[in-house]
């Protein structure tokens, strides 16, 4: 079964919903591709020249991998760096690449809800995120326009391609009422409808829809290129932010049904995660080895910069893939036990799940052999 480009985007943001990513993320479609039909994904942690090669053989049309290739922006595509020579073979190939990344651990179900159950055995209670998300709806404007209603379908396509008008993994959005519009065209103008020096009485549509602040620039400039007037009409209104979801956002913390040693934990999470051995912090400066923990928080990848909020929480054990030494030390002085299991192995064995979410939607879907964790432990 094949896919529109568009189609496999759909579904993507319809699994973790783009509106959750870190501001600071740089996340969705990143390489376009060549438009053609998508008939086979591969899914990666890394977009690696190896994962490259590998989606070339197997002829994939689309690359999802989890952490973006293009993270930092590229001051010129010359093949300068291997995410630029990536880039640009991805292009050759006509293959796209896409990212969900902060989304993907944010949404109820993704990557960190995942690290809950490994750490809980499935039995977790009173789940919810470290720092709950108010952008679930994603939107932070409107724009309303008045215009014509043989135009309408043509403004409003204009502006769903300015991305106005998504909500969730939903697109082109909208609103409309009739009503009548009135006009004067003073001296020098060149009314579309009726002439100058008159009052002009039109049959209009009043269309709104929703978007973030920043696309405003171009859900701008496209209402304009589309709309029929010399001048249209329109209002843009700033929308209160939706209220968090305390399920939804940046990590998690969560309570052991059965209170349980660290050295208990890591032996399980050895075994669940098949990273090898997990590094923690030594039981003799943060909380002993014998104590059995009660409340603890997860964030895949690097998650020193939810420390002070996981300790004021109520949280003694964090478990996160990666902490510099200066983080670690903080940690203890908070009274948080550390576990680290390797950066990607917090995220690598989601794949399958994720994989499963996007096979339901009709992609057909393959798991990288060539990504893997760069470190030997």
């Amino acid at each position: 079964m094949t896919c529109t480009l568009a189609a496999a985007i759909t579904c993507l943001r319809r699994i973790a919903p783009l509106e959750l990513a870190e501001s600071w993320d740089r996340v969705g479609l990143l390489v376009e591709g060549d438009g053609r039909a998508i008939a086979r994904v591969l899914l990666a942690i890394d977009v690696t020249p190896a994962v490259l090669e590998e989606a070339q053989s197997i002829r994939a049309d689309l690359i999802v991998g989890y952490h973006p290739l293009l993270f930092k922006p590229l001051e010129r595509l010359d093949g300068a760096t291997w995410q630029g020579r990536v880039a640009l073979n991805a292009v050759r190939a006509g293959i796209a690449i896409y990212s969900p990344h902060t989304a993907l651990d944010a949404v109820e179900g993704g990557i960190n809800d995942w690290l809950v159950e490994i750490m809980g055995d499935g039995r977790a209670t009173e789940v919810a995120a470290l720092q709950p998300s108010n952008r679930f709806g994603g939107n932070t404007h409107r724009i309303v326009a008045f215009v014509p209603e043989s135009a309408v379908d043509e403004v409003r396509t204009a502006l769903a391609e300015a991305d106005a008008g998504r909500i969730g993994a939903y697109s082109h959005c909208s609103f409309t009422t009739r009503g009548e519009g009135t006009f004067f065209g003073h001296s020098g103008t060149q009314p579309t409808v009726g002439r100058e020096g008159h009052l002009e009485r039109v049959q209009e549509i009043r269309l709104e829809m929703a978007f973030h602040k920043r696309n405003l620039r171009a859900v701008v400039a496209a209402l304009h290129a589309a709309h029929p007037y010399e001048e249209p009409a329109f209002d843009l209104l700033a929308l209160d932010p939706i209220p968090a979801a305390p399920r939804v956002g940046a990590g998690r913390i969560a309570s052991f049904e059965t209170p349980a040693t660290v050295e208990e934990i890591a032996r399980k999470l050895e075994q669940q995660l098949a990273c090898g051995r997990i590094e923690r912090t030594r039981g003799s400066v943060g909380p002993s080895p014998a104590s059995r923990h009660r409340k603890f928080a997860v964030c895949a990848g690097s998650g020193a910069s939810l420390l002070d909020v996981a300790a004021a929480q109520g949280a003694s054990l964090f478990l996160t893939g990666e902490m510099s030494h200066h983080d670690v030390l903080r940690a203890h002085a908070l009274g948080l036990e550390i576990l680290l299991a390797g950066h990607t192995n917090t995220e690598r064995g989601y794949l399958p799940r994720l994989a499963t979410a996007m096979e339901s939607s009709g992609l057909s879907v393959l798991i990288s052999t060539a990504d893997r964790d760069p470190l030997v432990r």
